[in-house]
């Protein structure tokens, strides 16, 4: 018999303990308040094995959301080209994510945000810390400006999938990306770079 080569497998019963550890103290505490010490302790394992099983914190509270998309590998693409064109190339990210097979997760976390407070409070804590604390330095202008900018931006996102791919509105439901993208794009440009008040 061939000798198995490789990390060997973990319990699934322990990532499971930390996971659920996880998801509970970032829906109390926050993802900046809650630590992997934290975390470890209430999941009855050593740091150490959280580490082994998820990496940083970072990496752990993505998991604990099951997000289609790692914010930090999108986010660069999106703002790579300055503030020219970046509502388009929003829309066309979003739609490239929500559209493929990963916009399943996706569809099942914004289901359960809003029939779950948790869940929700959990949701919201990605997006700030894991998306919005990114983006807002790159949008300039005074804090609180861009702020307001950055919650906009999401409340057009958060409605588009609500209508496109949870309520499966005709004929936004299967109008093409293209579509979608000369409709929706204006607006988030004038969001992120134009005048809102």
């Amino acid at each position: 018999m061939a000798r198995r080569t490789g990390r060997r497998p973990g319990n699934p019963d322990t990532r499971e303990a930390i996971l659920a550890a996880a998801r509970e103290a970032f829906a109390e505490r926050g993802f900046d308040a809650a630590s992997i010490r934290g975390i470890a302790t209430s999941a009855g394992v050593d740091p150490a094995l959280v580490h082994h099983y998820f990496g940083t914190k970072e990496q752990l509270f993505r998991a604990c959301m099951d997000f289609p998309i790692d914010p930090a590998t999108v986010l660069p693409q999106v703002l790579e080209g300055g503030m020219d064109g970046i509502g388009e190339r929003v829309v066309r990210m979003f739609l490239s994510v929500w559209d493929s097979p990963a916009g399943a997760a996706g569809v099942a976390l914004l289901r359960s945000a809003l029939s779950n407070e948790w869940t929700a409070r959990l949701l919201r804590e990605f997006v700030t810390t894991q998306m919005l604390r990114y983006v807002l330095p790159k949008l300039g202008g005074e804090p609180d400006e861009a702020r307001l900018r950055a919650s906009l931006v999401a409340s057009q996102m958060a409605g588009l999938a609500m209508v496109r791919y949870v309520l499966k509105l005709e004929p936004l439901a299967s109008a093409p990306p293209e579509v979608v993208i000369s409709a929706v794009a204006p607006t988030l440009q004038r969001y992120i770079a134009g005048k809102i008040s």
